[in-house]
């Protein structure tokens, strides 16, 4: 189970939450009204993949052309099951990070955008306010550390030909297609449960 524990101190809260918004600059001001616009009309049954895009744009502009992959109908889908009061947490991420280009820092905010009573948006930066370490150089090491002490062990080896044959590439690409294949899986087993298999 996670801990949390806030950082700031709660009689600073209030301040940081005003500085924040008269810190941000006039087109982040801009996105964040557009995607709780967009939220809105999600919320009054408009699951468009123009919603969505307004959401993500705020959070991430880097992954709006994803979701050019996700055809309309698997985007009415998820957005109904997001934006329905009767799903859970988990079920209506899962159907969000079923989504292409939607993780779950992704699918939460546009939890936040749907319903913004209900949810709050996964963030790095809150994260760290609530106690969690971001993930820095000493991370970093210790990930790499591990990482090379599995590939000393030759349970994956190095293909030729392809760029950097090393046993800790091959490793890398390994933990990510796992990764890649559960969330795949994970969508699978969402499409069936809507689909009453």
């Amino acid at each position: 189970m996670a801990y949390f524990e806030l950082q700031p101190a709660e009689a600073d809260l209030q301040q940081l939450s005003e500085q924040y918004w008269q810190e941000a600059s006039e087109r982040e001001q801009q996105l964040e009204t557009a995607a709780f616009e967009a939220g809105e009309a999600i919320r009054d049954g408009e699951y468009t993949l123009a919603n969505l895009e307004t959401i993500v744009r705020w959070k991430s502009e880097r992954v709006v052309h994803y979701l050019i992959g996700n055809s309309n109908e698997s985007i009415r889908t998820a957005l109904a099951i997001a934006a329905s009061p009767r799903s859970s947490t988990e079920d209506a991420v899962m159907a969000l990070v079923g989504l292409r280009g939607v993780d779950i820092s992704i699918a939460s905010a546009i939890l936040a955008a749907i319903h913004p009573e209900l949810y709050a948006v996964l963030d790095y930066r809150a994260l760290e306010a609530l106690g969690h370490a971001r993930h820095d150089v000493a991370f970093y090491a210790e990930y790499n550390a591990h990482c090379k002490r599995l590939a000393g062990y030759g349970i994956v080896q190095p293909k030729e030909g392809l760029p950097a044959p090393t046993a800790l590439h091959a490793l890398e690409r390994a933990l990510w297609q796992w990764s890649k294949s559960r969330q795949d899986w994970g969508a699978a087993e969402l499409t069936t449960i809507k689909s009453g298999s």
